[in-house]
């Protein structure tokens, strides 16, 4: 190991075994303390790079505070340019060389003139952002991912504004022209509803954006084939499927790390919903945006699109959405610590979901993953968030709901049931049942093996806290080792 290519670092310093030994076991009080000895860095230097306070570093070194966040560890990695092998994480960024020019222009977000609120809600308005958006995606390279990951999801007007075409009225559809031949009809149709429902399902078990792109493919072939102008049914069949398709997209762009690329995926599958007339998806994709604002601490965003979607579809929905709704809304609540408003959202949530029982025969496929298990998994998350706050009140609570949801899950439900099993593990260290979380834990793992869902990597990057510290037993060790080594090999 030579020199880091940071400059700050002087030449051989990551050579020493002591250093070595102390990286490896983040023990950053040692680690740090070496860097002053023996690399004659200060402090406030290490602080500036690692994006830390002078305060917090001084506290690092004195044994009084400990660093356990996995983000603050990455940036340690990235800001004194230790690679990643000495810290039990992937190679990072800036240690591969990125030798492909940019050949393709990806755009970020729409263009200027189909991304603004006075833009019309007209069908072929949504087709052609359809097709600038997957023709830009689909041509991606290393570096266009790595700008579409760091670019921020917007909120408050910028997002609400372009939405509110929601609630008027659908117009007509793309006029027709008359065509030599090749138009679409109904076994065309089911084949693209029938591919799009096999991408929800691989989704709903697996996660990730393994398969982003073949869903992007088949959304930019629709987009072709309703710039065809097909017949009037035809039409609207495909503007549903355009809708289920982007929303996908949204969903597995989201799960991929690329926050604005997932809403503007959205915000075409809304209206690409409401040009089929679709208002049950359409209300699902609100929720969708809502729950997404929700897992970026923009809760108030969160309630003003749930409230859009609730708007747009009264009396128009069934049972089960309305229900889900209901469990947005309380999320929301819970994220703003309005704890009153958040049981009575969740107690209507489940009252709605009981008449649904009677209605299974006309909800949308889509929304059959709304059941007792997956209420009792929101339900528990969101006690799990208050638990933070004050595990003596909620922490148990939320473990009661979420092995509620783990009990009657199916294992289709990969991501869920992994999300379930991490946030299991935090309520037992939560209720000082270290054993339990630690056993717990490697549970957690196992699922969470079987899925690429960025949003279950996350949440393990936030259990990983609990299983370090200078006392930590063998058991928590363990623990710790295997949630690093995954967290390393994504």
């Amino acid at each position: 190991m030579n020199a880091t290519s940071s400059g700050l670092l002087p030449t051989g310093i990551l050579d020493r075994e002591d250093v070595r030994s102390a990286l490896a076991e983040h023990d950053f009080a040692a680690a740090f303390s070496l860097l002053k000895k023996h690399g004659g860095i200060s402090q406030n230097k290490i602080a500036a790079a690692c994006m830390l306070t002078p305060g917090k570093v001084s506290n690092v070194i004195k044994g009084t505070q400990q660093i356990t966040s996995f983000e603050v560890v990455c940036r340690i990695a990235d800001g004194l340019h230790v690679p990643g092998a000495l810290l039990g994480l992937a190679p990072r960024p800036w240690e591969k060389a990125e030798e492909v020019a940019v050949d393709v222009q990806v755009t970020d977000e729409l263009p200027d003139d189909e991304s603004g609120s006075d833009v019309p809600w007209r069908p072929e308005i949504t087709v052609s952002m359809a097709a600038r958006m997957t023709r830009g995606d689909l041509v991606m390279d290393r570096r266009a991912v790595s700008k579409a990951i760091a670019a921020a999801a917007v909120g408050g007007a910028a997002l609400l504004e372009p939405l509110e075409g929601w609630l008027l009225d659908a117009p007509g559809g793309v006029v027709p022209v008359a065509l030599p031949g090749g138009r679409l009809g109904a076994r065309e149709c089911l084949e693209l509803e029938t591919t799009a429902r096999k991408f929800r399902e691989w989704d709903h078990k697996y996660g990730g954006g393994l398969r982003r792109k073949a869903v992007i493919g088949q959304l930019a072939e629709v987009s072709d084939a309703l710039d065809d102008h097909q017949s009037e049914a035809v039409e609207q069949r495909l503007f549903r499927v355009m809708a289920q398709l982007a929303g996908m997209a949204a969903t597995m762009s989201w799960d991929s790390g690329m926050q604005l690329q997932a809403q503007n995926y959205y915000r075409t599958a809304l209206r690409a919903a409401h040009a089929g007339g679709d208002i049950e998806f359409g209300t699902n994709v609100l929720a969708g945006m809502a729950r997404q604002m929700l897992y970026r601490g923009q809760p108030k965003d969160a309630a003003d699109l749930v409230r859009l979607a609730q708007d747009g579809s009264r009396g128009r929905v069934g049972p089960r959405v309305r229900a889900m709704l209901h469990t947005r809304e309380a999320w929301a609540y819970a994220a703003m610590g309005r704890t009153t408003a958040f049981r009575r959202a969740t107690m209507q949530a489940a009252d709605v979901l009981h008449e649904a029982e009677a209605d299974n025969a006309n909800a949308p496929y889509w929304i059959a993953y709304f059941d007792e298990a997956e209420l009792a998994g929101v339900t528990g998350g969101r006690l799990l968030e208050l638990a933070r706050q004050d595990p003596a009140k909620h922490a148990e609570a939320a473990a009661r709901e979420i092995r509620r949801a783990l009990e009657r899950r199916g294992a289709e439900a990969g991501r869920s049931h992994a999300l379930d099993n991490i946030g299991l593990a935090e309520c037992l260290f939560l209720m000082g049942d270290v054993n339990g979380g630690v056993e717990q834990t490697h549970t957690a793992v196992d699922a969470a093996e079987r899925t690429r869902s960025g949003r279950v990597h996350d949440l393990l990057g936030e259990l990983y806290p609990y299983t370090v510290g200078r006392d930590a037993n063998r058991g928590l060790r363990e623990a710790r080792d295997r949630i690093r080594g995954l967290l390393a090999s994504r």
